[in-house]
């Protein structure tokens, strides 16, 4: 499974390809297959994400889960304190960006 992330253009928030747009939570990205690049390069374009790569995700009961640590990290927000991860469908998940 290939999975696509990025930064929010706008906000700097970590994002990821839904398929159709692009959300914060991981459990929300489609599998991108061996369309990555090409929609990498038609949402840099149209300057909705910044610095986006293709990363490789194993399918679990509960969405993607990426391979490697780096970008768990990114999909689950910070490691020392866990009162500021960011919870899956967290309906104000966003509302500190200005």
């Amino acid at each position: 499974m290939r999975i696509l992330t990025g930064n929010d253009l706008k906000t700097g928030a970590v994002i990821w390809w839904t398929g159709r747009d692009w959300s914060l939570h991981v459990e929300d990205a489609a599998d991108v297959g061996e369309h990555g690049e090409a929609v990498l390069a038609a949402e840099d374009g149209a300057r909705r994400v910044n610095g986006g790569y293709i990363v490789d995700a194993e399918a679990t009961p509960d969405g993607p889960r990426p391979a490697h640590i780096k970008d768990r990290i990114r999909a689950l927000g910070p490691t020392v304190r866990p009162d500021l991860t960011l919870k899956p469908a967290d309906p104000t998940a966003g509302d500190w960006v200005i």
